[in-house]
């Protein structure tokens, strides 16, 4: 343990030298992907387990959004989640973090499954088509993970939480899991009529959390969701409906509660 520690230390000293204002871990990394469902370029993060570098291990695959507020308080939003430092401190249950950048003004379109009459957007699986066909392959074949659905997980916070929803019902070949932050299944209703009329994989898994000073739809939505869920099949113990009393829609909330979060979707 001593020695984990130490070379902590001198990979966080590291980084800290190359990035004067940076917060992320030595463990942090990116690259750029050509995204032809989207026409654009996206940045991705990648965030590698400490061992990753002397181990010959596989690992699963967390693919989240929003990946300007997962790992550096310089590129954040309202703070970041702290998802490299958390990581960086467990001495085992580790996995590969994949974060992608939002799309800026078109982050509305890329994360939501259906249109809103007031804010349009609606474009997710053209989003979800990037990640599947263009993303995950070239993960697969530049880390060593493993790629099936029991150890690949799709994860976000808000718009990023009703769009990790709508993966996991609509692509249970690909996503076995989901942590769903904080979803904003306001944003359409239809998101209840395409649960009703799906085929939901008894196998998926659910963390569903919010905050009980969101709004006034927030939590009954969750509620809901989860009732239909069960209503559909999905095992009791395949779903966890977290709510956080006094919690609001924040970087904080999300943070605060990641760890938890994670240990349920990878760490189990």
């Amino acid at each position: 343990m001593k020695i984990r520690h130490i070379l902590f230390l001198f990979s966080f000293a590291i980084c800290s030298l190359g990035h004067a204002q940076s917060s992320a871990s030595f463990q942090v990394s990116t690259f750029d992907i050509d995204a032809p469902q989207l026409q654009v370029e996206k940045k991705i993060w990648v965030y590698l387990p400490l061992e990753y570098s002397y181990s010959n291990k596989e690992y699963p695959v967390v693919y989240m959004h929003d990946a300007q507020n997962l790992f550096d308080t310089e590129t954040s939003y309202a703070g970041e989640w702290n998802v490299d430092e958390y990581l960086d401190s467990l001495s085992d249950d580790k996995a590969i973090i994949i974060g992608i950048e939002h799309g800026n003004e078109k982050r509305m379109d890329e994360l939501t499954p259906f249109p809103n009459e007031k804010y349009g957007g609606g474009k997710a699986d053209d989003y979800l088509s990037f990640i599947i066909s263009t993303l995950k392959p070239q993960i697969d074949s530049t880390y060593r993970t493993k790629n099936d659905p029991i150890h690949t997980t799709i994860f976000g916070s808000s718009l990023g939480g009703l769009l990790s929803f709508y993966a996991l019902i609509k692509y249970p070949d690909t996503f076995g899991n989901a942590g769903i932050f904080s979803p904003s299944f306001w944003f359409s209703n239809r998101i209840f009529d395409f649960v009703i009329e799906s085929d939901v994989s008894p196998k998926s898994r659910f963390y569903f959390l919010v905050g009980s000073k969101e709004g006034d739809g927030m939590v009954p939505d969750q509620d809901k969701m989860v009732k239909l869920l069960l209503k559909k099949g999905v095992p009791e113990n395949h779903i966890q409906n977290i709510i956080i009393e006094g919690g609001q829609h924040n970087e904080a909330l999300w943070r605060q509660n990641f760890p938890e979060a994670y240990q349920w979707l990878v760490g189990d």
